[in-house]
């Protein structure tokens, strides 16, 4: 049943330095715990405090940079399953990079897909102050990692996640374990961590390109980036060392297009999605979400974005079920961070 107009809640816009997930967890704990009582659904307490212990003891081997974040979260929010959760990532996501109409920036149009319910009604805006300039992220309380940014004066990027291997023998159960057993004992950092580093610290489209090609990582995964010029766009699959490029206007879901086939799509029908979202073409920001329809908005959907870093906007609208829960967040972000935010009444 669609809700209701007057049902819609609005996408809260924090500011914050450069430690956001510790900042956006401040007076919204309890949507921390919202989002935690749907991701966690059915599990058992032991259960998650054992992922916990495994999940902390392979960042502290691998030495991860954000571990003392992760453990401050934790310690705030005072329930387990937090250092599982900063490291797992199960959806599904549709994404188009190109050139906007006129032809004098580059867009990137997204849906991200999640099992999890509430990410939806629960997402917000935080704007961060980093080393290279100010972005923004669409994220949750705590969130460590970064799916989907804009840089004003940069580029925006988002990640999808990568098909799984056959690496169990081809049945679904025994590949999930196989690649879960391989990222247990891989010690590079995971993919939505790289964002959160490529937002931080790339100056520009070129060196966020390069740092999404070359940086290792703990799983396989697809980039996508759109940076200032129209012609600045490119789809990136990654496996942990190797990576296959796509320039040029491209759009990407949930299953291999240059790297090696055979392995099981993620999410709703992903061949019906790639080729949804390859016929949308250059969006208007006056109809942001007009190109938003099955099979590319389904069950999963939880936003859908349009950003373009060169007029420094992005505008946002949460979904669960299928349908529209928050009002769409229209934001505009100079490049000198003050930023100016319109939400439709």
């Amino acid at each position: 049943m669609p809700v209701g107009e007057n049902k819609l809640v609005h996408i809260p816009v924090v500011d914050t330095g450069p430690l956001f997930p510790r900042e956006t967890l401040e007076g919204t704990v309890e949507r921390a715990h919202a989002l935690l009582d749907g991701a966690t659904a059915g599990v058992p307490g032991p259960v998650l405090r054992m992922l916990d212990r495994a999940s902390r003891r392979w960042l502290v081997r691998q030495r991860n940079p954000f571990l003392a974040e992760i453990d401050e979260i934790s310690r705030i929010i005072g329930r387990p399953g937090c250092h599982f959760l900063s490291v797992n990532y199960e959806w599904g996501c549709s994404v188009s990079v190109g050139p906007s109409p006129d032809g004098r920036s580059a867009r990137l149009v997204r849906t991200l897909d999640w099992f999890t319910p509430g990410l939806g009604r629960y997402a917000m805006a935080a704007r961060v102050t980093a080393d290279a300039g100010p972005f923004v992220t669409m994220t949750w309380p705590g969130f460590v990692g970064v799916l989907q940014a804009m840089a004003p004066g940069r580029f925006t990027a988002s990640i999808n996640q990568a098909p799984m291997r056959r690496s169990g023998g081809g049945l679904f159960v025994a590949d999930w374990m196989a690649s879960k057993a391989r990222v247990w004992r891989n010690p590079h950092l995971p993919p939505m961590l790289l964002l959160r580093q490529v937002m931080e610290r790339a100056r520009d489209f070129a060196e966020a390109r390069r740092m999404m090609i070359e940086t290792p990582l703990a799983v396989p995964v697809t980039f996508a980036l759109a940076g200032l010029a129209a012609h600045e766009t490119c789809v990136i699959e990654r496996t942990e060392e190797r990576a296959f490029v796509i320039d040029g206007p491209a759009c990407v879901t949930n299953h291999w297009q240059g790297l090696d086939h055979g392995a099981h799509p993620r999410g709703i029908d992903s061949a019906g999605r790639l080729e949804a979202i390859s016929q949308v073409g250059a969006v208007d920001l006056s109809e942001p979400f007009d190109w938003l329809r099955e099979p590319v908005l389904n069950a999963l959907t939880r936003l859908a974005m349009v950003a373009d870093a060169t007029a420094g906007r992005l505008i946002v609208q949460g979904f669960e079920d299928g349908v529209p829960v928050t009002h769409p967040l229209d934001l505009t972000m100079p490049r000198a961070g003050v930023a100016t935010a319109r939400a439709a009444e």
